[in-house]
């Protein structure tokens, strides 16, 4: 009888193994492996996909300790995954990220990086990705020359803009709309 208990327990726990194994988390359509998202079944707002859904990321943070890209960067690879899983169309989408402060120098070229920090940038292939995608990266001009990155030692295709406040104004006045984390 205690090792039908047993046995009961290992296959209830083997179950709720699989059936939280079934919600983890997906990428794609867009960017995979990166920017993850959750199913989420019972979302109602809004309650329908028509419109543009333009927006651009403040990413002012590195995270120097921790492995693989900057959360912050990996935001706009989940931007289009959780939208393109959920009835949106990729011309509805646009994103920009305007990069400031510490994060300069994870738009680093991975050979500048490699020299700075002594190993590859974790974020290269991505910010390569949201690149090639038409993801609009901005560098802030001021951190970026407070920092010592010029415009040549970051990864192909960021753009540079005066300051952040600039590029985040400007942005803004184009119709994205700013999300910080």
């Amino acid at each position: 009888m205690h090792l039908n208990t047993i046995l009961t327990a290992l296959l209830c726990t083997f179950i709720t193994m699989c059936a939280t194994a079934q919600e983890q988390t997906t990428a794609g359509p867009e960017f995979d492996p990166y920017g993850k998202v959750y199913a989420v079944p019972d979302a109602n707002f809004p309650n329908n996909t028509e419109g543009n859904m333009h927006a651009v990321f403040d990413v002012s943070r590195q995270f120097k300790d921790r492995p693989g890209p900057n959360p912050l960067i990996e935001t706009a690879a989940r931007y289009f995954n959780l939208h393109l899983q959920n009835g949106y169309v990729s011309a509805q989408l646009k994103a920009a990220l305007v990069v400031h402060g510490s994060a300069v120098f994870d738009l680093l070229s991975n050979e500048d990086y490699r020299e700075k920090f002594g190993k590859d940038n974790p974020n290269a292939p991505l910010v390569e990705a949201l690149i090639n995608k038409g993801v609009m990266v901005v560098l802030c001009g001021q951190s970026a020359t407070h920092h010592g990155v010029a415009l040549e030692k970051a990864v192909p295709g960021t753009k540079m803009a005066l300051s952040a406040m600039t590029a985040l104004v400007s942005l803004q006045n184009e119709g994205y709309r700013l999300i910080r984390f």
